[in-house]
C-alpha cells in the first residue's frame, strides 16, 4: 500500500494506492481501529471499485463479531452491526438522486454516536453531508489495484489521517 499525503483548501487529503482487496480491507480495518466517536463517511466510486471491501475492514476495526458478515446492503438500505462502536453500512445505489436523508432516516444516523459508512454517496446532495466527515474517492486502476482518494473535513477526522501510512493487513 503507497499513501501520498496532499493538502485541499477545505479538508485534509490523502492519497493511497491499493494493489488487492486485502489492502483495502487493511485500510478500513486501520481506520476503522482509530475511530472512538461516531463519524460518517462518505463513498464514492463504480460498482467493483473497493467501497464494500473498505467496509468490511472498517467493521473489523470497529471489532463487529466475526459471525457478522458485512455485504452490500443494496437491498436492505442499511445494515446495522454491534461492535465498539455501532456500525451503520448504507447503501444508496437503488435511491433516485438526490437522495433525501431525512426520508430514509440518515440525518438520526448522522447525528448519532455510531460509524456510518454510505455507499453511492454520489446520490446524497451536497448540503445534506455533515460538516464533520470522510469521503473516500475509489477509483479502478488495474485488475486488483485501486487509488483511494480520501478527504477528511473537520478537525476530528483529518486527525485520523496522521498516521495512515502505517496500514498493513491486520492477522
Amino acid at each position: 500500500m503507497k499513501v501520498n499525503p496532499a493538502s485541499q483548501t477545505d479538508g485534509n487529503v490523502s492519497e493511497v494506492e491499493t494493489h488487492a482487496p486485502d489492502e483495502t480491507v487493511a485500510l478500513g480495518h486501520t481506520l476503522g481501529r482509530r475511530m472512538n466517536h461516531g463519524l460518517v463517511i462518505l463513498l464514492f466510486g463504480d460498482l467493483g471499485s473497493g467501497k464494500t471491501a473498505f467496509a468490511q475492514g472498517l467493521a473489523r476495526g470497529l471489532e463487529v463479531p466475526a459471525p457478522s458478515t458485512v455485504t452490500s446492503p443494496t437491498y436492505t438500505l442499511i445494515n446495522e452491526y454491534p461492535g465498539r462502536l455501532p456500525f451503520y453500512h448504507v447503501d444508496l445505489y437503488r435511491l433516485p438522486e438526490p437522495a433525501d436523508p431525512d426520508e430514509i432516516g440518515l440525518l438520526d444516523l448522522f447525528d448519532g454516536d455510531g460509524i456510518v459508512a454510505v455507499e453511492w454517496a454520489q446520490r446524497l446532495h451536497p448540503a445534506d453531508r455533515p460538516t464533520c466527515r470522510l469521503e473516500l474517492f475509489f477509483t479502478v486502476t488495474g485488475d486488483t489495484a485501486r487509488s483511494i482518494r480520501i478527504i477528511a473535513y473537520g478537525l476530528d477526522p483529518s486527525d485520523l489521517l496522521n498516521d495512515i501510512d502505517v496500514c498493513s493487513i491486520p492477522p
